[in-house]
């Protein structure tokens, strides 16, 4: 028995106004490049205010977009027990210090040893929020970057996050501290 696609609603807000609605997918689907996103399109997946959409319809504030997520077709990511430094956590999500040279979730040549193996050790109904790659994931951070990545919990909390995060409503700060004085014709080529 095959697996059901997943039912995804998005309304859009007033900053929105006049884009495609294959770019405004591409920033709220989580999980979903720009071709995956019109393979959805093609495959009838997707519609505006409940009629089949075509990809370059200019969307309007307001209008209901509706995407029925196909099931992925690669092996969900294994629970790992990996250290991880959780920083905050309550019912609804986890904020975790991600350690520079940790990847965020597995993707070819990293299948394991992943932040998102680890969470699925720690959290153990995090398995199905978000797709079975990114469980949980909202943003992400590069591999040689560490910092604070919060963490959906729910569905709830996954579709709220992934909005701020797509209408910028978060706040980015990067910090770094140097110490001496650099001898001209040097760099220092570290991780924050």
């Amino acid at each position: 028995m095959s697996e059901a696609p997943t039912p995804l609603e998005f309304r859009v807000p007033d900053s929105e106004s006049g884009a495609r609605l294959d770019q405004f997918l591409v920033g709220v689907v989580p999980d979903h490049s720009r071709s995956q996103i019109q393979r959805l399109f093609k495959e009838g997946l997707v519609r505006l205010d409940g009629r089949p959409a075509r990809p370059n319809t200019p969307v309007r504030p307001g209008d209901r977009i509706f995407v029925d997520v196909p099931p992925p077709k690669h092996a969900a990511p294994a629970s790992q027990p990996l250290p991880i430094d959780i920083v905050y956590e309550d019912g609804d999500l986890v904020v975790v210090n991600k350690a520079a040279g940790m990847v965020v979730h597995p993707a070819a040549g990293h299948a394991d040893g992943t932040l998102v193996n680890a969470l699925l050790h720690h959290i153990e109904d995090l398995s199905g929020i978000g797709g079975e790659r990114r469980p949980g994931i909202v943003h992400r951070l590069d591999r040689g970057t560490s910092g604070l990545m919060v963490v959906a919990k729910n569905a709830a909390t996954q579709a709220e996050l992934t909005r701020q995060f797509h209408d910028r409503d978060d706040e980015t700060e990067y910090v770094a501290l140097g110490w001496g004085v650099v001898p001209a014709g040097r760099r220092i080529d570290a991780p924050l």
